[in-house]
């Protein structure tokens, strides 16, 4: 460890990137060490130098090597993994609302994330009141998508010690990889992926992460508030990955009022505005996120057509990139 470390924490024109070898071995011995000097110094120094794409790979190999049963879990078709560890404090949590919508037209979807966030409605607290029941293991998930078409999963009970690592930003002050890392594990390996990131940059290098991974096909883009869900004015990079192809979505402004930049101060009226959403009371943008959204999934479960839509342009191919990447 301390022969990586050195490695990644040289400063601005020192440091090294890891293999994506290098870094799944590392953050195993993290999570399986008791030494929590050697593990604030790696975080550090990985958020001082940034996660390449290999990186996040292995480290989203090793935290899926601490997940009982895992290797044993078939891809599941025609399922869509819905990442949520952001939260809403502004506005309706639309993602979740085509989700429940989508899953009565034969599209399974699991949701996965973190049942607390402080300032913030979680994922959870907006399903658990819509009657979605959360599983407290792999198996425990799976039976209910086969059941009820949608799941949720939180991270505590997906893996232990990757939700210890992701907890540490409060002792840290910052953030660490373990929220990227917890967007992309996929925990029942769904074929497809709507993930949503709030720094730009991230897209490309988790689409990237998504190829060296394997993942079948995902959506990587700048969520409302950083969740898993698509403006339906502006909407900043879209990265699809199919396999061992990535590209850039270009998605046309449909006209709509801007996002609400207005912070709920009371949540109650959050779960208010949701529950309005979800009886079909919807203002002409959440109409517009909402039929986006469910575009979305269609693409992620299916990939009927190889494409989203012919009014989601190819902006540009990620080749050129993905050597910074």
């Amino acid at each position: 460890m301390a022969r990586h470390i050195r490695k990644i924490a040289r400063g601005k024109h020192g440091s090294e990137h890891l293999s994506q070898t290098q870094a799944r071995e590392s953050l195993l011995a993290l999570l399986k060490g008791n030494d929590e000097l050697q593990l604030g110094a790696f975080l550090i120094g990985q958020r001082m130098k940034g996660e390449t794409a290999a990186e996040l790979a292995g480290f989203t190999q090793a935290a899926r090597m601490q997940m009982p049963d895992y290797d044993t879990l078939p891809v599941r078709d025609n399922t869509v993994d819905l990442p949520c560890y952001a939260g809403k404090r502004r506005a309706p949590a639309l993602h979740l609302s085509a989700a429940m919508r989508i899953r009565a037209e034969g599209v399974r979807v699991l949701v996965h994330g973190v049942s607390d966030i402080p300032g913030r409605m979680s994922a959870w607290q907006l399903l658990q009141e819509a009657g979605v029941q959360r599983a407290s293991s792999l198996a425990e998930a799976g039976d209910l998508l086969d059941r009820e078409a949608m799941a949720y999963l939180d991270l505590e009970d997906a893996c232990p010690p990757l939700f210890r690592l992701y907890h540490l930003r409060e002792r840290l002050g910052l953030r660490s990889f373990a929220n990227s890392v917890a967007r992309l594990l996929n925990p029942l390996q769904c074929s497809g992926q709507l993930n949503g990131i709030f720094h730009t940059p991230y897209a490309y290098s988790m689409a990237q992460a998504n190829v060296l991974l394997g993942q079948h096909r995902s959506l990587i883009f700048n969520g409302a508030e950083g969740e898993p869900e698509l403006y339906a004015d502006r909407q900043k990079v879209v990265v699809m990955q199919c396999g061992q192809s990535t590209d850039v979505l270009h998605m046309p402004d449909m006209g709509f009022e801007a996002y609400p930049r207005k912070v709920c101060i009371e949540l109650q009226d959050l779960q208010r505005q949701q529950r309005r959403v979800m009886a079909g009371d919807c203002s002409p943008r959440e109409k517009a996120a909402l039929a986006r959204m469910q575009e979305a999934f269609h693409w992620a479960a299916r990939d009927a057509s190889g494409d989203i839509s012919a009014t989601w342009e190819r902006k540009e191919s990620l080749r050129k990139k993905q050597e910074v990447l």
